[in-house]
């Protein structure tokens, strides 16, 4: 019997019967992938990780304007009635009500928007890219999506813990990816979880995952 140590000299080798040796690893290959096969089927449903969205063509331009209108509508007011911005290039913050829509049109190298959430509640999330392929990583939790031009993904997100979530472009961009990180907020107004006014949130528990 001749087996993968020892190989054989004669022509026309696959004519001759199977070793013992290889069918053990052919069974046991062909079970592990069996396995694997069901168990990544189940694992998107018992996991707990990937979300489950749908996607449909948009035109970059069309997006980008429900965008702005959404910023137009909904952009938060400081103590002082002026729009809140936070950042070198006055990226405009936004909280739209709960169930509503909210457009993010990514683009080299930021976050165009910093998006606030209420606690327990539910949000239609719309992601899309105006320029290149990004990358959607919502962090510290396990969150990641690919923007494309021309479709809009759309995402239901219902935050469970208050805090500062990190949005991060996993796609490289360009010279400028390691740039494109933005946040977002995720507050309990009927507790006292608010923002601070300076780039964060305060009050009663502050931290978890989304």
């Amino acid at each position: 019997m001749y087996t993968s140590l020892q190989p054989i000299p004669q022509r026309h080798w696959w004519r001759l019967g199977i070793g013992t040796d290889e069918k053990i690893w052919i069974s046991v290959a062909y079970t592990w992938c069996l396995v694997m096969l069901f168990w990544m089927i189940g694992w998107l449903f018992l996991g707990n990780q990937n979300q489950i969205g749908h996607s449909y063509r948009v035109t970059i331009n069309g997006f980008a304007n429900k965008m702005d209108q959404m910023v137009d509508k909904y952009q938060l007011k400081d103590a002082s009635g002026n729009p809140m911005a936070e950042g070198s290039n006055d990226i405009p913050v936004v909280q739209v009500p709960p169930g509503g829509n909210m457009y993010i049109a990514a683009h080299q190298f930021a976050w165009p928007i910093i998006p606030v959430l209420e606690v327990g509640k539910t949000y239609v999330f719309h992601l899309s890219s105006q320029d290149m392929d990004h990358g959607f990583s919502l962090l510290p939790i396990v969150l990641n999506l690919q923007l494309i031009p021309g479709y809009d993904y759309i995402l239901h997100l219902t935050p469970n813990r208050t805090g500062v979530y990190r949005l991060v472009c996993n796609e490289f961009c360009g010279l400028g990816h390691h740039l494109m990180t933005g946040k977002l907020y995720v507050i309990d107004t009927a507790h006292g979880v608010v923002l601070d006014g300076k780039g964060g949130v305060k009050g009663g528990e502050i931290g978890g995952a989304i």
